[in-house]
């Protein structure tokens, strides 16, 4: 099953053959990165944000955490699920809240680093983060149509 309910999905687009690992909700095992067709998932409703580079659609507004986060280079949200992104390899950082394994988010169509993902928190306050992702703004823009 789909991270995003039909209805949420407008439509598949056939782009360049690149490497590829679609993260969303159903898709977390990025341990192979399948060589094949890229096809990036364009996401329906009027509260998107998108990639600032190439504006491959990215999340919803909906799946927003929170606002309250600091990126690598300032502002950043945590969202639960994303889309048209990879992941680099998995590292232990240490961050504001703790040491936490986390792996970098890259753009799957112009490869523009975006935030992280967090895979693993060491301290059980932290936990909630798991599986959920960051995604510094100045990263990410909203898309027309904005009510």
């Amino acid at each position: 099953s789909s991270y995003f309910p039909s209805n949420h999905l407008a439509r598949l687009v056939h782009t360049f053959p690149v490497p590829l690992t679609l993260v969303n909700a159903a898709e977390h095992d990025t341990s192979a990165s399948p060589m094949g067709r890229l096809f990036q998932l364009y996401l329906s409703g009027n509260r998107i944000y998108s990639c600032t580079t190439c504006h491959a659609h990215l999340t919803r507004h909906e799946d927003i955490v929170s606002k309250q986060f600091q990126g690598r280079h300032g502002k950043a949200y945590l969202f639960n699920n994303v889309v048209n992104v990879c992941l680099g390899p998995k590292e232990d950082r240490i961050l504001i809240t703790g040491l936490h394994t986390v792996a970098d988010i890259y753009c799957n169509v112009c490869q523009s680093s975006l935030g992280w993902k967090y895979e693993e928190a060491f301290e059980e306050s932290q936990k909630y983060k798991e599986g959920k992702f960051i995604i510094e703004k100045a990263r990410m823009c909203k898309e027309p149509g904005w009510a």
